[in-house]
């Protein structure tokens, strides 16, 4: 856009902006993100301290001891600490006039030592007002630049960013989330997890930002608790075993809550699995997500609300392809992960016409799924004119494809669930959906009970009683 500041005139219009005032508190990468503000000129407008405790020793000396240095608890400490310092030494000779901030971040950049994945925690504490109760804004962030100077560049960015949106657009969360990769792209720099805290942002709900972070492309994958609260995917599935159940979760049903259940039962009996921490996701990806040609955040909330009633995490996802998530999900366990899914969605995972963008095609696809230990699970679907039951292990595929499928289903690299109750195969979540929206009777029993209470109390999803 014309009208969207570069990352040198962002930080002049603060260091010109003598109501603002604070401390840069940076560990890891080097002083990148305060460095813009001293090269700007005017930072003694600006600048009360500026910091960089690298020693873990002397780091541990001033902000506490932590389990690990780049972690959202280093993070934490180093804002309470230095926003407590600042209000201290400062609020009698000018709190009258000013809103102060602490800025602080931790990362492992790329280094001689370090060629793996680099990430970092970063935040700022900020008051809108003087005297104002402190608001915190809390981000996660992947650096994917192969270079240390390049890392170090898209940091100082983004810090930037993060810092003018935080004082100058606090009153509108979407524009924060806009503006952190002004300048920048996903190519460089990823933000997968943020939290909204404080007095400023006590009517925000934190899942709305993890759709918007996936929705902005900010991440292409964002991650909240049942509770609602965000977290960072590679703390919570860290070397675990993953089962997910990908849907649109419009209503949740008997057979969502089902199909979880027999998968789960099923996975835990694999010896490399038996013992082991096992984490079910369920996940929804914008595709899931979009209704009438958009993503109605109203409908969203009434979704995961009701997905709160399994007890489950849930992932936000923009990965089209099975074999994509996957990837993503390989990036944090190589301990085995499972993919529950249904018939019709097992059937079109043998539609070529999918596969077009890739060199190798279907074959490709297969090749970047079944990879590790990743296993698909499949409900079965009782045919809505015959009557007849079609499992993983009787669906009929293209000819020419019949022996891969079969190659695939004797290794157990797919494998139908059994013991299923016939009763809940001909439960479909668009059927339940308008007999909902119409109060046709008899569907709540077609949902948890759970889920019909909290429809019914709280008129989710058009129902109207």
């Amino acid at each position: 856009m014309s009208d969207q500041l570069d990352t040198h005139q962002k930080a002049l219009q603060i260091n010109l902006d003598s109501a603002k005032y604070g401390v840069f508190a940076e560990i890891g990468a080097g002083q990148e993100v305060a460095r813009w503000f001293f090269r700007v000129g005017g930072a003694s407008g600006t600048i009360a301290k500026s910091i960089s405790a690298y020693d873990m020793v002397v780091s541990d000396a001033i902000y506490g001891t932590a389990s690990r240095y780049v972690s959202l608890e280093r993070l934490e400490s180093m804002l309470d600490r230095e926003y407590t310092l600042l209000v201290e030494r400062l609020a009698s000779s000018r709190g009258d006039n000013t809103r102060f901030f602490v800025f602080a971040d931790t990362v492992a950049a790329r280094s001689f030592k370090r060629r793996d994945e680099t990430h970092g925690w970063m935040g700022i504490r900020f008051q809108t007002e003087p005297g104002a109760g402190p608001s915190d804004i809390i981000m996660h962030v992947r650096m994917w630049d192969r270079e240390n100077l390049q890392q170090q560049e898209a940091l100082g960015i983004l810090g930037v960013n993060l810092i003018h949106a935080a004082l100058y657009q606090h009153w509108h969360p979407e524009a924060i989330i806009n503006a952190l990769l002004d300048n920048l792209s996903i190519d460089r720099i990823e933000v997968d997890m943020i939290q909204f805290r404080g007095p400023q942002f006590a009517r925000v709900d934190n899942r709305l930002l993890a759709l918007q972070l996936v929705e902005r492309g900010l991440t292409n994958a964002a991650m909240f608790m049942p509770s609602g609260e965000l977290v960072q995917p590679a703390d919570a599935l860290h070397k675990k075993s993953i089962l997910v159940e990908r849907g649109s979760f419009r209503p949740v049903t008997r057979v969502t809550a089902d199909m979880l259940h027999r998968a789960k039962a099923q996975m835990v009996q694999d010896p490399k699995v038996a013992g082991q921490d096992l984490m079910v996701l369920v996940e929804m990806t914008l595709k899931n997500l979009n209704v009438a040609g958009k993503i109605d955040h109203r409908d969203f909330l009434d979704r995961v609300d009701l997905l709160g009633t399994l007890g489950h995490p849930v992932l936000i996802s923009n990965y089209g392809e099975f074999f994509r998530l996957a990837s993503y999900l390989f990036r944090f366990t190589k301990l085995p992960i499972g993919i529950v899914i249904g018939v019709p969605t097992l059937k079109d995972l043998f539609e070529e016409k999918y596969y077009g963008d890739l060199e190798g095609g279907i074959l490709e696809s297969f090749g970047r799924l079944f990879r590790n230990d990743l296993k698909v699970y499949c409900y079965p679907l009782k045919d809505a004119r015959s009557g007849a039951i079609i499992t993983a292990g009787n669906l009929q595929v293209a000819p020419h494809l019949q022996h891969l499928y079969d190659y695939l289903l004797e290794n157990k690299f797919m494998q139908p669930l059994r013991d299923i109750d016939e009763s809940k195969m001909s439960i479909f979540s668009r059927d339940v959906l308008q007999e909902i929206q119409s109060n046709t009777p008899g569907w709540e029993e077609k949902v948890p009970e759970q889920v019909a209470r909290m429809i019914k109390e709280r008129k989710l999803l058009g129902f109207k009683g």
